[in-house]
């Protein structure tokens, strides 16, 4: 096989596989939003920890945080899009560590994820905050005063009954190290529950999940 053949299957094969999240990316367009919520002290167990992050110190009170709102297609996500938006401020991404943590994971989410939802930097935090304050977050989550362990499904069975408007297929639970990690709920472009593409995968199965309580 010759050396342009080879190249040319090379070429073809990055060109696949870059696909999903490429620059080539448009900003805008997308057909819902993934709000990506993460359970604090799992993150903290697994890296903030060892990274000495401020919002895994005891009293911190962090529990269900922002992890980012995502544009998302019906099939695969874009990220890194080509926007003429200009990036945050320091003082706009300090201003999302109440919900967030840092204001390194804000930028950070601008910076992969904001810039495809074709808006602003401050109209993206914006809508993130407004989507985040949404959700009603479960009084059982934040009043434990111990680790247990659970199926990962009660803590989506919780949400779901914290927030009745969550639609059957509308929330996805993830793991991470036998712990459970994020909640993410699939929202319309103008903020309303809906269902979860296929393409988002299954939820968590895991019967006997660590569920740590807010430090």
């Amino acid at each position: 096989m010759g050396c342009r053949l080879i190249g040319a299957m090379l070429m073809a094969v990055a060109l696949v596989g870059g696909a999903k999240g490429t620059v080539a990316d448009q900003a805008g367009d997308f057909d819902l939003y993934v709000l990506a919520l993460s359970w604090s002290p799992t993150w903290c167990a697994i890296e903030g920890d060892e990274r000495g992050a401020a919002q895994c110190e005891a009293g911190a009170g962090y529990g269900l945080t922002l992890h980012g709102l995502w544009p998302q297609y019906e099939t695969g996500w874009p990220s890194y899009c080509r926007t003429s938006a200009r990036g945050p401020s320091d003082l706009m991404t300090a201003r999302m560590i109440d919900i967030m943590g840092s204001s390194g994971l804000a930028w950070h989410q601008w910076r992969k994820h904001g810039v495809c939802s074709g808006l602003s930097a401050e109209a993206y935090f914006a809508l993130s905050r407004s989507a985040y304050e949404a959700v009603t977050v479960p009084a059982v989550l934040t009043q434990l005063d111990r680790p247990v362990r659970l199926p990962a499904q009660v803590v989506e069975e919780a949400l779901r009954e914290a927030n009745p408007d969550l639609t059957d297929r509308g929330v996805v639970t993830t793991c991470r190290d036998g712990r459970v990690a994020e909640l993410r709920i699939c929202l319309t472009r103008d903020l309303q529950p809906r269902d979860c593409p296929a393409d988002m995968g299954r939820d968590c199965s895991l019967r006997e999940a660590l569920f740590d309580p807010i430090r």
